[in-house]
């Protein structure tokens, strides 16, 4: 059987052969773990990952301030960036979340009552289940789509890029915030961190084998932030950037069509 690295345009978790097996490894993963994935994440960031949401969220503030904005959340999860555009959008634009995980469409609509119902004549995002390499949207549809460490896990990167660019209408932008691989010393001892350490207390805490191992071997497989930029300008997505967060533990790639 040929190697996944070989066979998958994108995310290969252990034991996928092909885009469909690891499409559907994907989801199962992000499945098991929905229950505990928030807390998960704070844990794990150190809480670093809110900054990294509100910051996104504060560089698309041109377009969030817009009424008649169309948003688009991709690979949304339990909605923490949606929830973060929403809370930069003053004017409340059309703002949807989705992901093909109904687990975490689940968690996030349980934290949207939460947040809105004191407030219920703020405009709520809403959330639907879709598979961001099928978007079930006519073209040049949104002002904006961004996604938040959900982008890396798609299992064909310059598909999901393609179709990014085609519901956007000429001129929107998009976002993509996502890990990388920091260099120097701190790159030394955030793998160790990351490579050795995160994967034991992520499995602990979850108590499921398997994702929180998956998780640097997703990023170690990401493409680099020279390529990502050149395969956004095939995709059609000119004034393509990448802008590091906290010594490039993470970063944020913006695009226009």
């Amino acid at each position: 059987m040929s190697s996944p690295r070989k066979t998958v345009p994108g995310a290969a978790p252990e034991g996928a052969h092909d885009v469909d097996s690891a499409a559907r490894a994907v989801r199962e993963m992000f499945t098991s773990i929905a229950p505990r994935y928030d807390l998960l994440n704070h844990v794990l960031s150190l809480n670093i990952d809110r900054l990294w949401w509100r910051r996104t969220a504060r560089t698309f503030t041109h377009i969030l301030s817009q009424s008649d904005a169309r948003v688009l959340d991709l690979c949304c999860g339990t909605g923490d960036m949606t929830f973060a555009l929403s809370n930069q959008a003053h004017r409340s634009p059309q703002l949807l979340g989705a992901d093909f995980s109904h687990a975490m469409l689940q968690r996030a609509q349980a934290k949207l009552l939460d947040q809105f119902s004191e407030n219920p004549k703020t405009k709520a995002p809403r959330w639907i289940e879709a598979d961001a390499l099928k978007l079930p949207f006519p073209a040049e549809r949104f002002d904006l789509v961004t996604s938040a460490f959900g982008f890396r896990n798609l299992a064909d990167y310059n598909a999901g890029l393609r179709e990014i660019a085609r519901v956007l209408r000429p001129g929107g932008e998009c976002g993509i915030l996502d890990f990388s691989d920091p260099k120097g010393p701190f790159g030394v001892i955030y793998r160790i961190y990351f490579k050795r350490i995160l994967p034991r207390v992520g499995t602990t805490i979850s108590g499921v084998r398997g994702p929180y191992s998956y998780l640097p071997n997703s990023v170690e497989r990401f493409p680099e932030p020279g390529e990502m930029l050149a395969r956004m300008r095939a995709a059609g997505l000119r004034e393509a950037t990448w802008t590091p967060y906290t010594f490039g533990v993470a970063g944020l790639y913006r695009g226009k069509k």
